[in-house]
């Protein structure tokens, strides 16, 4: 039993170098065959087998990324261009003050959602894809929502600040009735978003960061307790959810043959109604997280008083 433990440590706990070798040769191999659209099967299988393997030692190789990352951070602190940013009001503060750097966060992500929809509204109108005008206008009542948090960033009123919480709330479950919709109709037509070219493997990456992202912003956000600055992450979250829904059903089209119309189906509505799902228990969890803080701040000032 410990000769195959050993065995296992050694093939899939690597050491950092070789762990970023292996992850970027498997990653890189299923991408260019992919990409080249290798039909050999031996290739293609060999591909999967090598994706599978890279995502086992990418997995196995986190505690040596999170040291090497401190290890960056610790580099980057003791850089004279950091010192000289420091050594500046707004740098020292933007380095100090958790609030002020969650909102220029929050500003920064307010403009990437607006580049992203001017790219979804003219990739609809030139490829004529009422999928990517749809998407387009989901993303405009995100950041519509985003606005009304970044007008409160600055008004130091937790009653406000729930209230504009519960709101965004609310507006998320009447959203997610049009995208239970959209879903239903992709099912229904067997039909999805489709990106040109190796436009779907940018979008693939972009996904896959944009998760990554939000959950990470979602678990640090709860330490600033700030219902802002909860909201604009949760939006941040559904917005990434989205993305990976629409790259599922291009990936599907692209890569799926005129014989897996039932499979199709099948993850196209699972992962439809996973994401509905996860935006339906967000929405509820901060309208009634909202409801409940409000009552207790209701009952402690009316017992002040």
């Amino acid at each position: 039993m410990e000769t195959v433990k050993r065995i296992i440590k050694k093939l899939f706990c690597l050491p950092p170098r070789w762990t970023a070798l292996a992850a970027l040769f498997g990653y890189g191999f299923v991408i260019a065959v992919a990409v080249f659209d290798v039909q050999n099967p031996v290739l293609r299988y060999a591909s999967y087998l090598a994706s599978a393997y890279a995502l086992m030692v990418t997995c196995t190789g986190l505690p040596y990324l999170k040291l090497a990352a401190e290890r960056v951070r610790d580099a980057l602190r003791r850089h004279p261009l950091m010192k000289k940013f420091r050594s500046t009001t707004v740098g020292e503060r933007f380095m100090t003050d958790a609030r002020f750097r969650a909102g220029v966060s929050l500003y920064q992500g307010f403009f990437v959602n607006l580049l992203y929809i001017v790219m979804k509204l003219v990739s609809g109108v030139v490829y004529r894809s009422a999928w990517f005008i749809a998407l387009a206008v989901y993303y405009i009542l995100l950041a519509v929502m985003r606005f009304l948090l970044v007008r409160r960033l600055n008004v130091q009123d937790e009653a406000a600040e729930l209230r504009r919480y519960r709101l965004c709330g609310i507006m998320l479950l009447f959203m997610n009735q049009a995208l239970t919709g959209i879903v239903v109709f992709m099912v229904h037509q067997n039909r999805g978003f489709a990106y040109p070219g190796l436009l779907i493997y940018a979008m693939a990456a972009y996904s896959f960061y944009a998760v990554t992202v939000a959950v990470i912003n979602v678990v640090k956000t709860r330490r600033h307790n700030s219902p802002i600055l909860s909201a604009a992450k949760a939006i941040n979250l559904v917005a990434a959810l989205v993305s990976i829904l629409a790259l599922t059903t291009a990936m599907l089209a692209q890569f799926g043959g005129e014989d897996d119309m039932v499979f199709r189906r099948t993850m196209t509505g699972a992962v439809g109604g996973g994401v509905c799902t996860i935006v339906i228990g967000m929405a509820v969890y901060m309208i009634c997280r909202a409801n409940i803080s409000l009552k207790k701040q209701e009952d402690r000032n009316g017992r002040e008083e």
